[in-house]
């Protein structure tokens, strides 16, 4: 795009980023009304937060649709590595600003593990319900689900089931392997995802679902193991936009995020002291942030029988939150020299080993159906019930 182009761009962005301006505007009035609104009771503590937490929503929107486009001109397997890093970026900023207001030492740990809770069997399962009941059998590259299940697999039993075991006074020596093992883990993977391995992450859709499955195997994936023709994009860019208005767009959505989460944290702490609202509560919160604008991708992609997006979405994100929320976490901890508790709860690890267990059974053979999503929208069911109880 030529200069001119860009600089028009840039001239519409407060039309088009109507989101966003509300949100900065919000941002900056709550710089002048914070202490006003915490001073008026939790009540009202409460309403101002549900309302920055909607306007967060919002601007979280816009931030995933640049990163969609951005996904758009480039493609799969980069287009929903841009899409998940982008949502686990505001998910991090959070919970960084969070930590800083919060008592809670299992902030980190119930965030990454709704986190995963809500993009494997809430956005998984939703979008392979959805899709199945209107498509029936949605193929997919099988490569992709066995590949994400084993990482995830390993990134947590590493950094969430094993700390369970390390004694207090070494958490420091394992939290510092933690961060060098997770860094060594994804460096890898996304060299090979982009690499070598990048037709892993990738399915060749045709115009009409061919009447044999002969040409694939398994009819997940094409017989010969070369890079698959890149999907079509889960939905059509609205306008031309070129790549450096979007990630200019991206950034500034992420630091008006980052100055919202802060004063979001103060309400809610305001609004819920003292308070029987269940402990997890606020990692629910910070997990379907984050989460709301891959919900919406996900399932336009499963309405249109593009089970391969939602594949490199749901369990992409819940990778990604995993293996790079946990390193960045870690060194906060060590920076400040204060612990915070990883290690899962014995529910939280049954509900984590039964998802990826259904999660390898159900992406063992290149197709969901609505009766797979189903498992996982009822183990969401199940993760959300035992929320509300304050397991």
């Amino acid at each position: 795009m030529s200069l001119m182009g860009i600089m028009a761009n840039i001239a519409a962005l407060p039309k088009q980023e109507k989101s966003l301006v509300l949100a900065a505007i919000v941002a900056i009035a709550c710089i002048f009304v914070e202490h006003s609104l915490i001073g008026a009771g939790k009540t009202v503590s409460l309403i101002a937060a549900a309302v920055l937490i909607g306007v967060i929503v919002l601007a979280s929107t816009r931030v995933a649709h640049h990163a969609e486009l951005l996904a758009h001109k480039v493609g799969d397997p980069y287009g929903t590595m841009i899409l998940t890093l982008s949502a686990v970026a505001v998910e991090v900023m959070i919970l960084a600003i969070m930590l800083g207001s919060s008592t809670s030492p299992t902030l980190v740990r119930d965030t990454i593990y709704s986190a995963v809770m809500l993009d494997i069997n809430g956005i998984l399962g939703l979008a392979a319900l959805l899709g199945g009941l209107r498509h029936g059998e949605q193929p997919y590259n099988d490569n992709s689900g066995k590949t994400y299940g084993v990482m995830i697999l390993t990134a947590m039993g590493i950094s969430m089931i094993v700390p369970e075991f390390v004694p207090d006074d070494r958490w420091h020596y394992y939290s510092g392997f933690t961060i060098i093992a997770m860094i060594a883990l994804y460096a890898l993977f996304l060299k090979m995802q982009v690499g070598p391995h990048s037709y892993f992450f990738s399915y060749s859709y045709t115009k009409a679902r061919p009447a044999t499955a002969a040409a694939s195997v398994g009819g997940s994936q094409p017989l010969s193991p070369q890079p698959a023709t890149t999907p079509a994009p889960t939905s059509a860019p609205e306008e031309e936009t070129s790549a450096a208005v979007s990630i200019g767009v991206i950034l500034f959505g992420v630091v008006v995020i980052g100055f919202l989460a802060e004063f979001m944290a103060a309400f809610l702490d305001t609004g819920l002291e003292s308070t029987s609202a269940p402990p997890a509560l606020m990692a629910v919160i910070v997990a379907s942030i984050s989460a709301a604008p891959e919900i919406l991708t996900a399932l336009r992609a499963a309405l249109r029988n593009r089970m391969q997006s939602v594949i490199n979405i749901a369990m992409g994100a819940s990778l990604s939150t995993v293996i790079l929320t946990v390193p960045v976490m870690e060194a906060i901890a060590l920076y400040t020299g204060q612990p915070f508790v990883m290690a899962m709860t014995p529910v939280q690890t049954v509900m984590v080993v039964i998802t990826l267990i259904v999660a390898a059974i159900n992406l063992n053979d290149g197709e969901t159906n609505a009766i797979e999503g189903m498992t996982h929208f009822v183990l969401f069911a199940t993760f959300i019930m035992l929320t509300v109880l304050g397991l």
